[in-house]
């Protein structure tokens, strides 16, 4: 029987975790599962905690905060499963969860990432991902398919090709990773699962979504809508990914684009809130990927 490793990625997110863990339990799978856990760079450490929910919790710890990508890179590396399931920590997954998302792996080999139906949390009548249009490349810009409002119902027996997977939620074969490599940790928080659907599409492979299985997601509870960090990241990760996946004409063309337009509007509108704090980081983004910075010790906020 096909083996599947969770991996989830935490950094100070207690309670979180043990709701999550406790989904995982209470959600069981016909198959063989295997949950690894990536504390990664946590002021505190709660290994007891975790196992007391999951007694065979593979445990990995890091002492300095790796990244979305670079954790779990770190936890991919230790798995053993023949599926890899990516969640979120702050995910909470449904009965069928693993089963599905396993068999429509089985019955299409054409599939490189797959992605579940997302509702949110808080509101779970409310959709957050079923699926993603393709990139216009010259903005960097794409769509979520469907409305907020849609009935979830209509999506239960939809499973189609789509533009991008969900970082929260993400299943790849391990013997993928041959070709495709892993998630680019360049990219530290934000794009690093575009970029990567961009490498299973270029070896070959379709990026899936399927609405025959949901999970639920606490969005934004660990970064914000609106802070530093995430202004940073996503400035310059946008770059970042046009530049790794287009051609050098397409990169020109971008970058005059989001530097005089894209980018002056944003800062722009912070500056008309008073939120000078963010229109700084918006600058520093774009100055990273002219400078090439390999990492962001000195950026003045804690990561």
């Amino acid at each position: 029987m096909k083996s599947v490793s969770i991996i989830t990625v935490n950094f100070n997110q207690h309670q979180v975790n043990l709701d999550f863990l406790n989904s995982l339990k209470q959600n069981s799978s016909n198959y063989n599962v295997e949950v690894v856990f990536v504390d990664n760079g946590s002021i505190e450490e709660y290994e007891h905690a975790y196992r007391t929910i999951c007694p065979h919790l593979v445990y990995v710890r890091s002492n300095q905060n790796l990244g979305f990508a670079g954790g779990n890179n770190l936890g991919i590396k230790i798995a053993t499963g023949d599926y890899l399931l990516l969640l979120n920590n702050d995910t909470e997954i449904t009965s069928n969860t693993i089963d599905v998302m396993v068999s429509e792996m089985e019955c299409n080999s054409e599939i490189g990432l797959l992605s579940p139906l997302i509702l949110y949390y808080d509101e779970p009548e409310t959709i957050q991902y079923a699926g993603f249009t393709d990139m216009n490349y010259l903005t960097c810009r794409n769509s979520g398919i469907g409305s907020m409002q849609q009935n979830i119902g209509q999506f239960d027996d939809d499973s189609r090709a789509t533009g991008y997977c969900h970082g929260a939620a993400m299943m790849c074969r391990r013997a993928d990773l041959d070709d495709v490599g892993l998630m680019a940790d360049e990219f530290f928080l934000y794009y690093e699962e575009l970029d990567w659907c961009e490498r299973f599409r270029k070896a070959g492979k379709k990026i899936w979504f399927t609405g025959k299985t949901k999970i639920y997601h606490k969005e934004s509870m660990s970064v914000g809508k609106e802070s530093a960090i995430k202004t940073y990241f996503m400035t310059r990760n946008r770059m970042l990914f046009i530049r790794r996946n287009t051609g050098f004409l397409n990169t020109v063309l971008f970058t005059i684009y989001y530097i005089f337009i894209a980018c002056t509007k944003q800062a722009g509108k912070y500056l008309l809130n008073g939120r000078k704090d963010l229109a700084k980081w918006v600058f520093r983004g774009i100055l990273w990927n002219f400078t090439n910075a390999k990492n962001s010790k000195n950026l003045g906020f804690k990561i």
